[in-house]
C-alpha cells in the first residue's frame, strides 16, 4: 500500500492538478471533491460491511434482517450522507459564481482554433496570445467567448472550468493567492488541434502588474 500511495501521489499535485489550489475557488472545489470521496468511501464501508457479516454470519441480522438492512443501508445512512455533500455542494459552488465587485478586475479571453486571446482593458485593447496576466491576490472576472467552436476554458489550480461559446459571454472569476504560474488548458473537445490549445496564466505581484501594463501599452510584450 506504500508503494502504491507513493505512486498515486504525485497525480494529486502539478500545475494542472484540482487537487493542488492555489485560489479560493479551486480551494472550493478541493474541499467539495474530498467532501464527496470521504461520503463515497464511507456509503462503499458500510454497504459493503453490511453484506460481508450477512455472507459470514447469516444470522447476525435476525429475522429483521432484510428491513434493517433496507432502511439503514439503503434510506437512512446514505440519505444522510447525500443531503450533507448537497448542502456543501451548494455551499462551497457560491465561491465560483461571477459576481461584480468595485475591485474586480475585468480580462476579456477569445477562443479560437487552436490558440487563446486576452485582451486587457486598462491598456487599451492590447492583447496576449496563449499567456493570461493577472495580479495575485485580487479576483480576476475572466469573460469568455469563441470565434468559432465550443471551446473549454480551464485553469485547474485557480477555479472552475466554463465554456467559450461562439456568439456569447460567459463569465468565470479566479483569483491567485500568490504570484507564480498555472496552467491552463482546453477543456472541451474542439478538433484536431485540441491537444495543443493550452495557455498559461502567470500571477504578477500587485506593483509588478502595474508595471506590466505599461509594457503591454508600449508593445513590449506578446
Amino acid at each position: 500500500m506504500p508503494a502504491l500511495a507513493g505512486l498515486m501521489l504525485p497525480g494529486c499535485a502539478g500545475s494542472h492538478s484540482t487537487l493542488d489550489p492555489a485560489g479560493p475557488s479551486a480551494q472550493a472545489i478541493a474541499t467539495l471533491w474530498w467532501i464527496m470521496l470521504g461520503g463515497a468511501t464511507a456509503i462503499f464501508i458500510a454497504t459493503s460491511a453490511a453484506v460481508v457479516a450477512a455472507w459470514v454470519r447469516p444470522q447476525i441480522f435476525g429475522a429483521r434482517a432484510p428491513r434493517l438492512l433496507i432502511l439503514w443501508g439503503g434510506l437512512i445512512l446514505p440519505g444522510v450522507i447525500l443531503v450533507a455533500l448537497v448542502l456543501s455542494a451548494f455551499a462551497l459552488g457560491e465561491r465560483l459564481i461571477a459576481r461584480p465587485g468595485s475591485d474586480m478586475l475585468a480580462i476579456a479571453a477569445e477562443g479560437r482554433q487552436w490558440q487563446w486571446t486576452f485582451r486587457y482593458p486598462q491598456t487599451d485593447g492590447h492583447e496576449t496570445v496563449d499567456v493570461l496576466h493577472i495580479p495575485a491576490g485580487r479576483e480576476v472576472e475572466i469573460a469568455v467567448t469563441s470565434t468559432d467552436v465550443i471551446h473549454g476554458f480551464w485553469v485547474p489550480q485557480l477555479g472552475g472550468k466554463i465554456d467559450a461559446v461562439p456568439g456569447h459571454v460567459t463569465r468565470i472569476r479566479l483569483r491567485a493567492d500568490r504570484p507564480g504560474s498555472y496552467g491552463g488548458l482546453c477543456a472541451e473537445f474542439c478538433g484536431v488541434g485540441h491537444g495543443v490549445m493550452a495557455f498559461t496564466v502567470i500571477a504578477h505581484a500587485p506593483d509588478d502588474y502595474d508595471a506590466l501594463f505599461v509594457r503591454l501599452a508600449a508593445g513590449d510584450l506578446r
